[in-house]
């Protein structure tokens, strides 16, 4: 089981399976890299922090010979309890889903990596007596942070009711907990939510810009995706994982969002 807060050095380390549910918070130190997410591609440089709370939308990147980078990995209770009572995480959250890389000046970069360090010190030290509120502290300090810098990218009042972004954030945070692999229906989300599929689809069209149908859809095919890879999974045991009623319905939906059948794609 992994820990539920710990630092890396290696943007190799995105792809660890022990940490896939964890929130990853990259910091640039050297270099540049490209990391593409949900289907776009962001590009990072000394200075610029990456935010990514669905890492199941992570798809892959790309870095200089020279890149060098720090990153906290958090499981997102540790995140929920560390992270201020604040509308503006909500905000943040959901703008950060849409753009999760961006440029700190160089008095938020040493700010930044000051934080960065301070986890890291108190992580090295697990006889701490106050170990876990240690821990707690110091990520607050580097999520209040974050706050800080993204409400300078981002200074314009936000048009987005703050009870449509809680909605909107249930309903991702239910597809990055998995639901999506027994239950592909808007219907079963809205009901979780007491709303209606259509009000469910309308505020996930204004919020993110996609519907319900999208964010669903997308979550159960990257997964798909990785597990087409792993060649020591036979098809009928990932129609099963996803609750499709049989293989022949589990590669027309395949072939649907991947444009060829599970066996092309795995070639």
């Amino acid at each position: 089981m992994a820990e539920d807060l710990i630092i890396r050095h290696t943007i190799s380390s995105l792809g660890d399976a022990d940490i896939s549910l964890h929130l990853t918070h990259l910091l640039c130190l050297e270099g540049s890299a490209v990391i593409k997410f949900n289907t776009r591609d962001f590009s990072i440089e000394k200075g610029g922090c990456c935010i990514i709370r669905a890492t199941q939308l992570i798809e892959g990147w790309k870095a200089s010979d020279d890149f060098q980078c720090v990153i906290v990995y958090a499981d997102p209770q540790f995140i929920e309890k560390a992270t201020p009572r604040s509308n503006y995480g909500i905000r943040g959250s959901l703008s950060l889903f849409n753009t999760p890389v961006f440029q700190l000046n160089e008095e938020e970069f040493e700010r930044c990596k000051a934080d960065y360090d301070h986890i890291e010190k108190c992580l090295s030290n697990p006889q701490h007596r106050f170990f876990e509120e240690v821990k707690l502290n110091a990520m607050q300090a580097l999520i209040l942070d974050f706050f800080d810098f993204h409400a300078r990218l981002n200074d314009k009042e936000d048009d987005i009711q703050t009870p449509s972004a809680q909605l909107m954030w249930r309903f991702i945070s239910m597809l990055e907990r998995g639901d999506y692999r027994q239950n592909r229906e808007v219907s079963y989300y809205a009901s979780e939510l007491c709303v209606v599929p259509k009000y469910l689809s309308e505020i996930c069209k204004h919020v993110s810009g996609e519907s319900a149908n999208y964010w669903i859809n997308r979550f159960t095919i990257l997964d798909i995706s990785r597990l087409l890879r792993d060649k020591q999974l036979d098809f009928v045991e990932i129609a099963d994982l996803f609750n499709f009623s049989s293989v022949s319905y589990f590669t027309r939906y395949v072939q649907r969002y991947l444009g060829e059948s599970p066996s092309e794609y795995r070639g």
